[in-house]
């Protein structure tokens, strides 16, 4: 078993707090200027990170495995959001919007599995 690279380890510990941050702004400026129910800002995130994973992905083979690493996990990691998805999906159920909770289900992984795809393709093509 290799040992953790202290700078590798305090990088990913930077990054998770940029991504964390990133999120935040993100998901607030969307909520304020859509202000409805529906969970714009976090969908914005999700799709957009995962296509900035897809994209990180395809390029992988020409990146430094710390630098794939620290933004993949440590960034990309802490800006996206699986729970926060989950939780706004139950508080729209609860309030009888079942529909809009299911397209937000729905819609969240679809978009996201797209863009993933998307970026995928595309830093494997940017690569090569």
């Amino acid at each position: 078993m290799n040992a953790v690279d202290p700078l590798a380890f305090l990088l990913l510990l930077v990054a998770g707090a940029l991504g964390a941050g990133a999120r935040y702004v993100v998901d607030t400026l969307v909520q304020r200027a859509w202000r409805r129910t529906f969970p714009l800002g976090i969908l914005l995130v999700n799709v957009s990170g995962s296509f900035l994973l897809g994209l990180l992905t395809g390029a992988a083979l020409a990146l430094d495995d710390t630098v794939a690493t620290v933004v993949g996990v440590g960034f990309l990691g802490a800006y996206t959001t699986f729970s926060t998805v989950s939780v706004e999906t139950v508080l729209i159920a609860e309030r009888g919007r079942w529909r809009l909770a299911l397209g937000n289900v729905i819609g969240t992984l679809l978009a996201g599995v797209a863009a993933a795809g998307a970026g995928l393709l595309l830093g494997t093509v940017l690569t090569g």
